[in-house]
């Protein structure tokens, strides 16, 4: 038997440290040893706070993360780490190979060739640990569908926003807007380029953007493609506000168990909005003839190696202080970006 320990949650607002014995790997399975795993800012935070719906599956499509959200479970999803045995059938090309895997926060686990992927030996450990987010941001894109010459604005610069951001930095908009309410993420997105950077805080806030887009020859019709990453329902009607005639806004918040409570009566209605749900565990019908999430990974990898986000991570804590990293992350959210568990 081999020693781990992995991270519980136990409670609203509680995570402890349980030592687990696990299984020697069997037939195509391998040990990994984590040596950096990512704290998801916006599921976690909420699955931390107990405000996920309890009776929902952790994650169908992950077999690392069956159940449900009743307490005690296991979460988190950015594990990168080290192969350091091999089951029976796996060739010795394995042994030591970096892996990142969608597996909750343990100092070792157990997991099937099928569910690791092979990390380049460019990519260092913590751009690697983005990769899971990187994926939904390009999920993101993929289901929002900008095209040339639009006006695109994203609701939110969380990590899944600021990587929807700059992966959209790239494509040959009219005008990108960003907005947020936190300084340490507006600074993060002034530097990317081609984008203006809104305060969430400014109460004249869709005013401005519609005289921004008007500056610009959109007669203030508002936005073609809204992304609403913030996780507060009640951006929801902000995005709403935002876009212009036959705006997509696409949501790609979790609200968990938060409700949201739309205003559908004014802009909503007059001006023909689409809402499109927008979630990484599967990909939209109308492109999965082409796509499959191994090229949606593929593609996510080579972002990494050009954005590095690994260099918007605030706060490391060891593994053993996972409590304190939840803290930070639910207390002091204006002070975080990006915070890692190390081992």
């Amino acid at each position: 038997m081999i020693s781990g320990q992995s991270v519980y949650f136990t409670a609203p607002g509680q995570v402890t440290i349980r030592s687990e014995m696990l299984a020697p790997p069997g037939v195509r399975e391998v040990l990994v040893q984590t040596t950096l795993s990512a704290v998801s800012s916006g599921t976690e935070s909420l699955v931390f706070q107990g405000l996920a719906p309890e009776n929902m599956e952790l994650d169908a499509n992950i077999s690392s993360l069956r159940g449900n959200f009743r307490y005690p479970f296991k979460y988190g999803y950015a594990c990168v780490g080290r192969v350091t045995m091999l089951g029976p059938g796996v060739d010795n090309e394995w042994q030591g190979r970096r892996v990142f895997a969608f597996n909750p926060h343990e100092s070792h686990f157990i997991a099937s060739l099928d569910a690791l992927i092979p990390l380049p030996a460019d990519l260092t450990d913590e751009d690697a640990s983005f990769l899971a987010n990187m994926e939904t941001a390009i999920n993101f894109i993929h289901d929002g569908a900008p095209l040339i010459g639009e006006s695109v604005l994203v609701l939110g610069l969380g990590v899944v926003g600021m990587l929807t951001l700059a992966q959209l930095a790239r494509f040959p908009l009219t005008h990108l807007f960003a907005l947020d309410r936190y300084p340490l993420r507006q600074k993060i997105a002034s530097e990317l380029s081609n984008v203006q950077v809104l305060n969430a805080e400014d109460p004249a806030i869709v005013s401005d953007l519609h005289n921004a887009l008007a500056a610009h020859g959109f007669a203030s019709r508002g936005a073609d493609l809204v992304y609403e990453i913030s996780g507060s329902p009640d951006a929801l009607n902000l995005a709403i506000n935002a876009a212009g005639y036959n705006g997509r806004v696409v949501i790609g918040s979790w609200y968990g168990r938060k409700k949201s409570v739309l205003d559908l009566g004014g802009s909503f209605h007059r001006n023909r909005i689409q809402l499109v749900s927008s979630q990484v565990s599967s990909l939209a019908p109308e492109i999965s003839g082409r796509w499959t999430k191994e090229r949606r990974l593929a593609l996510a990898l080579q972002a990494l190696h050009s954005l590095h986000p690994g260099e918007w991570i605030t706060h490391r804590f060891p593994f053993t202080q996972a409590d304190q990293a939840y803290q930070q992350l639910v207390l002091r959210p204006e002070e975080s970006f990006q915070i890692v568990l190390t081992y």
